[in-house]
């Protein structure tokens, strides 16, 4: 038997993940427009001559980025995110047919 308080607690646990999946989100996209950005800096450098892309490095306004790290990131989090959202699934499940027991 399930304590009372189950349905209630197991609800508070769908939106704690609910929040996480937001957050996970969210880093995911700012990977993915970091790996954007790369491309049209790595696009600009290519099209600019030596000296402005120097200037443009010097204030910070061209980076290297570490495509690499990005990538293995972006995988991480997606991996992540996939499984977060298998959990939120099963929370969601268990939900609706605790819901479905009480109406009956």
């Amino acid at each position: 038997m399930l304590p009372p308080s189950y349905p209630i607690e197991l609800a508070v646990y769908a939106d704690s993940l609910a929040g996480e999946a937001a957050a996970l989100g969210a880093r995911t996209e700012r990977v993915r427009s970091r790996l954007r950005v790369a491309a049209i800096e790595r696009e600009a450098r290519a099209a600019l001559g030596t000296e402005t892309v120097a200037r443009l490095q010097e204030v910070g306004l061209l980076v290297d980025p570490e495509l690499r790290r990005l990538r293995t990131e972006l995988r991480e989090l997606e991996t992540s995110l996939a499984a977060l959202e298998s959990l939120r699934a099963w929370v969601e499940q268990k939900l609706a047919g605790l819901k479905d027991r009480s109406a009956v």
